[in-house]
């Protein structure tokens, strides 16, 4: 009887996934994905596939940091502040596609390189997006902490 009384209590994962998928983080941070795949697929295509790291890196980030919040994992991995893992990653993907969809966009002229480019400089945006996103609840993090009252004081 508690194996289905847990059951009941937990959601299951497709369920996780399309609530979370319903809230604007799981709404950016699918989107991330997706474009790190169509990224990684036309690099992939491309005659010179030399920038496919980026690519894979920054999906695999986005795909852990979308598991984690999805199974609200973070809250019970309290020695990790998230909103600064989080803000660092989509900060430093933003960065990186960037600098290499513009080193592609300038170097290569292959078709599949030039898509990859572009879909690269939309991923940098909505990774900047994310990241300009989180600074309110970093921000909140440090007023909720600083106008706590303390004992005695």
């Amino acid at each position: 009887m508690s194996d289905s009384a847990q059951r009941t209590q937990s959601p299951g994962c497709m369920q996780s996934f399309n609530s979370y998928v319903k809230t604007k983080k799981g709404t950016i941070l699918a989107a991330e994905i997706g474009l790190c795949l169509i990224v990684l697929i036309c690099y992939c295509a491309s005659r010179d596939p030399g920038y496919l790291s980026v690519a894979i890196c920054e999906m695999v980030f986005a795909i852990v940091i979308f598991v984690i919040f999805m199974r609200q994992l973070n809250k019970d991995l309290n020695f990790i502040h998230w909103h600064w893992t989080d803000f660092i990653r989509a900060a430093v993907g933003s960065l990186l596609f960037l600098i290499t969809s513009l080193i592609v966009l300038i170097r290569i002229r292959d078709g599949a390189a030039i898509a990859g480019g572009v879909f690269g400089l939309l991923a940098a945006i909505l990774f900047g997006y994310d990241a300009y996103t989180i600074i309110p609840a970093i921000k909140g993090t440090h007023t909720q902490a600083a106008t706590e009252p303390t004992d005695g004081v």
